[in-house]
């Protein structure tokens, strides 16, 4: 069983997945697209998954069967795993415990080449409906304190399989990222009696400089301090903490979105690879005043090397203004 590992200097937890673990000469040199295998994700190959947690299909269907236009599965190589108890420990100075949680992958289409810019916008809604329903089962469990949704598109970005997906990682604990953020914006809540993020949305709207494109729900931008070049936020116009409370109307209008800021990436980057990433409130932290859902996405433009790992800070050659520029007059 993999295990969390906490960093005693800065209150950092890892997960030490030895069921994936790796001599050197298994760490892949190249890109690796699986050419000339089966693909696992592909309709006749449910086989190849664990068994599904969920599908959106036609009433009648065989469980595990064809079928589906979007399937979602436990993870067959998980980086935590459901069953058992948390197990906390420590080991001398050192704090650990056993890696529980959940890792699942959203199979967003049968269509083995199609992404989600090619989709119907139904198609693209009920995504994020899935996403949705699984944060809200997941909720139930009381040892699970966070759910992460994001998908890797291309080698570069973490993808082992091209066919695409998502995936959602629950831990057991608030990942420190996730709560530097919750608690930023509310420092800033606390001086400003505001949410930060409502604040952005307000400004931006207002420079019109870094917005790429917006509709009656959300605003995409390219962020006033953007570490990558060409990094995306997708914001709610209204605040909620909450991507689980999503309405109807901001589904249809999301789905529309996502797929009009991934087309925008692909024509002025050449289909680059990125990685999307759903920043959520806690699950046992609802309602928060201070803090607002978004989405981030970062095409891998550029490595992040020994000054940015040194420092934390980030080197973006690219200005935010010329970003959104280049991605709002795209088609």
């Amino acid at each position: 069983m993999s295990e969390l590992r906490r960093d005693p200097v800065i209150g950092r937890w890892v997960i030490i997945s030895t069921e994936r673990g790796k001599r050197p000469s298994e760490f892949p040199r190249e890109p690796n697209n699986n050419t000339g295998k089966a693909c696992p994700f592909c309709p006749g190959n449910e086989s190849l998954t664990p068994p599904e947690i969920l599908a959106y299909s036609e009433p009648g269907r065989a469980r595990d069967s064809r079928d589906w236009w979007l399937r979602v599965v436990p993870n067959k190589f998980p980086a935590l795993k459901i069953e058992g108890a948390l197990n906390r420990q420590g080991e001398g100075m050192y704090d650990k415990m056993h890696g529980l949680g959940a890792h699942e992958v959203i199979i967003e289409t049968p269509e083995h080449n199609k992404e989600i810019q090619d989709l119907p916008d139904k198609h693209v809604e009920d995504i994020i409906w899935a996403y949705r329903d699984r944060i809200m089962d997941l909720k139930k469990d009381i040892r699970l304190e966070y759910a992460l949704i994001f998908k890797n598109r291309g080698a570069a970005a973490g993808a082992t399989l091209s066919h695409s997906h998502s995936q959602l990682i629950a831990t057991p604990i608030v990942p420190k990222r996730v709560r530097e953020e919750v608690n930023g914006a509310k420092d800033y809540y606390e001086y400003k009696e505001r949410c930060v993020f409502c604040d952005i949305v307000k400004q931006e709207l207002s420079l019109n400089q870094r917005i790429v494109t917006e509709n009656d729900d959300f605003i995409a931008i390219t962020p006033f301090a953007s570490r990558f070049p060409f990094e995306l936020w997708l914001l709610p116009k209204s605040h909620d903490s909450d991507f689980e409370d999503i309405q109807k109307h901001e589904a249809s209008n999301l789905a529309v979105m996502m797929k009009e800021v991934l087309r925008k990436l692909d024509s002025v980057l050449d289909k680059p690879p990125y990685n999307y990433v759903l920043h959520n409130s806690p699950l046992k932290e609802s309602h928060l005043p201070h803090y607002h859902w978004h989405i981030e996405v970062i095409p891998k433009l550029a490595n992040v090397a020994g000054f940015e790992w040194g420092s934390g800070f980030y080197i973006n050659p690219t200005p935010p203004e010329e970003a959104a520029k280049f991605l709002r007059e795209s088609e």
